[in-house]
């Protein structure tokens, strides 16, 4: 038989139940402490269902003031819970914020910033001053096929002018022609001219590879700048006042002669020395485009004609900046790249 139980029993019970919340919750160190909390208090088999349970034994009159009591506490409750859980969340956000927080006024390890190589920096200015003469950059592929490399350039099989470049050789392509490492940045030309009616004026910088013994002037890989100009009318004067303008940006007004030479896809042909420190130095090869260059990409050599360039970037950055050994632009040795 149930023991018997009064309004005054419950609304004390309540009360007291409200206490215990306030404290219990205003002492959680946590959202999971929170959560048992209210499993504890407003679960289905919580303290505050435990005293609703008891309501049956009441008179019709006493329910509903417990009723209305019990629901006021549940509301206080959740709204205490609630309360805490955000105050917990909040001092979480604040110990982590000054945990992680940077001191922007403490001193910091200096780092300079990187800077350009002086390969790099070279072709750069040297393409700059072309492309204020009118030129644009044009390129081409590394792996190059022979005919482009030599046959279109007027270095037929067999030719003795292949013998002035030892090439690295790969295994033929799927069409059948033998490949190679460019030996020279002219295959670009001929790319262009291909694609390109004339007129036509570009720059083509890029690496170039020959089977060169390294020491400290020569390497297997180095980097070239060629220019062609091709258009009615040019002839060797156009020529030597290009080189002549390119040479005075770049190295200043120093002496500069030009010295007959041959190579096989220029005539006449020349290479251009400039007096730099008491002494000449040898720093670009250059001549007219040879006719049967241009009759074999089918452009009238009668109408049109040109002139074309090449240069060693290794030869002008080592010249330019007092290099005594072209090893030193391959090492990666911060000593030494730092001082540029």
């Amino acid at each position: 038989m149930s023991a018997a139980v009064s309004l005054q029993d419950l609304t004390a019970q309540l009360e007291e139940l409200e206490r215990e919340a306030a404290r219990s919750i205003a002492a959680a160190d946590g959202s999971a402490a929170l959560e048992e909390l209210r499993v504890g208090l407003l679960g289905k088999k919580g303290r505050l269902s435990a005293v609703l349970g008891a309501m049956g034994r009441l008179s019709a009159e006493e329910r509903p003031l417990v009723g209305q009591r019990a629901n006021v506490l549940k509301e206080q409750v959740q709204g205490l819970l609630h309360e805490r859980l955000e105050s917990l969340k909040q001092a979480a956000l604040s110990e982590r914020l000054e945990r992680e927080r940077l001191d922007v006024t403490a001193p910091c390890r200096y780092v300079p910033p990187g800077q350009r190589h002086p390969l790099i920096s070279t072709i750069e200015e040297i393409v700059d001053i072309f492309a204020g003469l009118g030129y644009r950059v044009s390129e081409g592929p590394e792996i190059e096929s022979d005919h482009y490399n030599f046959t279109a350039l007027n270095i037929p099989p067999h030719h003795p002018a292949r013998d002035m470049q030892d090439t690295f050789y790969l295994a033929p392509g799927a069409d059948g022609q033998e490949r190679l490492l460019r030996t020279h940045t002219s295959p670009v030309q001929i790319r262009h001219l291909e694609a390109n009616p004339p007129p036509a004026r570009i720059v083509a910088p890029g690496r170039v590879f020959r089977r060169d013994a390294v020491d400290a002037t020569h390497s297997p890989v180095f980097h070239q700048v060629e220019v062609l100009a091709l258009d009615e009318g040019l002839d060797f004067s156009h020529l030597r006042g290009t080189v002549m303008a390119f040479l005075k940006q770049f190295f200043g007004d120093l002496p500069v002669r030009f010295r007959a030479s041959y190579f096989p896809f220029t005539e006449p042909s020349a290479e251009v020395d400039v007096q730099w420190r008491g002494r000449w130095l040898e720093v670009m090869g250059c001549g007219m485009v040879d006719p049967a260059v241009l009759e074999g990409l089918g452009i009238d050599s009668e109408r049109w004609s040109g002139f074309a360039a090449g240069l060693g970037v290794e030869r002008f950055c080592m010249v330019r900046h007092g290099i005594d050994d072209i090893r030193r632009l391959y090492t990666s040795d911060l000593r030494f790249l730092e001082q540029f």
